[in-house]
């Protein structure tokens, strides 16, 4: 199996919500946990049909990271959320 792999199958092994937290804690700095919680917002905001400029602007991250999400959303990822 491949690194990416078996992180999807930690993923999985996490029972509760808590269990998640903790194993995302343990294995992103406080930086980069950010940095999800940020992407997943863009997503969310993108899917309510807010403009990617004033996504950029309300979380403070450039317009290219906002692209990025549109396009993985066009590419169909993101169904569940």
């Amino acid at each position: 199996m491949d690194k990416v792999g078996e992180l999807v199958k930690a993923f999985l092994k996490q029972k509760s919500p808590r269990e998640m937290l903790e194993f995302l804690k343990g294995i992103l700095t406080p930086k980069e946990l950010a940095e999800l919680e940020s992407r997943l917002q863009i997503v969310k905001l993108i899917k309510s049909g807010l403009p990617h400029q004033e996504i950029a602007r309300r979380l403070k991250v450039g317009v290219a990271t906002v692209t990025r999400g549109s396009r993985e959303i066009k590419l169909g990822r993101f169904r569940n959320i």
